[in-house]
């Protein structure tokens, strides 16, 4: 998977320079499915993608939902385990990383800056 950096485009705060990408059908299906931690990158971001479900997480996540342009369309903190969130029909991607990960500040209506880094 392709790795990326991500950051607040409004303020340029980081917030993360190692997210996993998801583009290819078993890697968006599988998520952060059985994983036990997110060890070694921040967190993984899901391409064609409007809503997600928890089932058979080992942890709780910060979800941001995105538009095609980066735009934050939705925020979730702390996610738990075993459910499923709304469909969000404007987003066409997600953020997922470690509850606690996301900066406060961050807010809806916001846009990230994505680059590449592998």
């Amino acid at each position: 998977m392709k790795k990326i950096k991500v950051s607040i485009k409004e303020n340029g705060s980081s917030m993360g320079e190692g997210f996993l990408v998801a583009e290819k059908f078993f890697d968006r299906l599988k998520g952060l499915m059985f994983e036990k931690e997110i060890k070694g990158y921040d967190g993984l971001l899901i391409k064609n993608c409007n809503s997600i479900h928890t089932f058979f997480m080992k942890f709780n996540i910060d979800v941001v939902f995105l538009n095609k342009n980066f735009e934050v369309i939705k925020i979730l903190r702390d996610l738990r385990k075993w459910r499923i969130t709304p469909i969000y029909f404007k987003a066409s991607q997600v953020l997922e990383m470690k509850s606690g990960g996301l900066p406060e500040g961050l807010k809806e209506g916001e846009t990230l800056e994505v680059q590449c880094i592998k």
